[in-house]
């Protein structure tokens, strides 16, 4: 049986979301965060060496990161769902988005998240870096989500579920949001859809599902 360690209020969401959307069996294995610290607990190291989540494991086969547990899922379980056809643009647009979303876009996120933690959120670094940053990669999401309904074309696949996270984060900021009308929409409609609702009722509390 296919186990999601699920770190509340986290992007293990996604991975519940995931399987939700394939109709596949699996147990969910919950884990809090600490209430001062807001870090993962010490359990999850005795499932990955780095400690964090999401983290799945299957039988003797343990997968980290987000992009490799949806790739994981949907190449294992799919049976040729949520993912394009090879040698397709949209395989080429679900490959990059699927690896964009940890890579690039979470970053200035992270840096945010970080600086705002330490009472730096008027600082130097956040003015002349993380702030234009943030700015640079909604923008260009907002510009690439004119191309199509969803990340890798017209069909729903696992990219989107990859690119939820960064897209609810700045959904809910009412300044970040107002003038990105498609990353508005695209929140709107991953949240409407049933396997969502179904996901969110197993995972428990996630901040950024209204």
């Amino acid at each position: 049986m296919l186990v999601v360690h699920h770190l509340n209020n986290s992007r293990s969401q996604r991975v519940l979301w995931l399987l939700e959307e394939l109709g596949i069996e699996y147990e969910i294995k919950y884990y809090e965060r600490d209430a001062q610290t807001m870090l993962a607990p010490q359990e999850l190291r005795q499932v990955h060496p780095l400690g964090k989540s999401p983290v799945i494991t299957d039988g003797h086969i343990t997968v980290a990161e987000s992009g490799a547990i949806i790739e994981y899922i949907v190449n294992r379980y799919g049976n040729g769902r949520l993912i394009p056809a090879p040698d397709t643009p949209e395989r080429l647009r679900y490959t990059y988005w699927l690896h964009y979303a940890e890579g690039s876009a979470m970053l200035p996120l992270l840096f945010n998240l970080v600086l705002g933690r330490f009472g730096l959120g008027d600082s130097d670094a956040m003015s002349a870096f993380v702030a234009p940053q943030i700015k640079l990669h909604y923008d260009y999401i907002e510009s690439e989500m004119h191309k199509s309904e969803w990340f890798a074309g017209e069909e729903f696949t696992g990219a989107d579920i990859q690119m939820s996270f960064p897209l609810e984060v700045v959904a809910a900021n009412p300044k970040e949001i107002e003038n990105r009308p498609k990353i508005k929409e695209f929140v709107e409609r991953i949240h409407a859809r049933p396997a969502y609702k179904r996901a969110l009722e197993r995972g428990g509390q996630y901040d950024f599902a209204s």
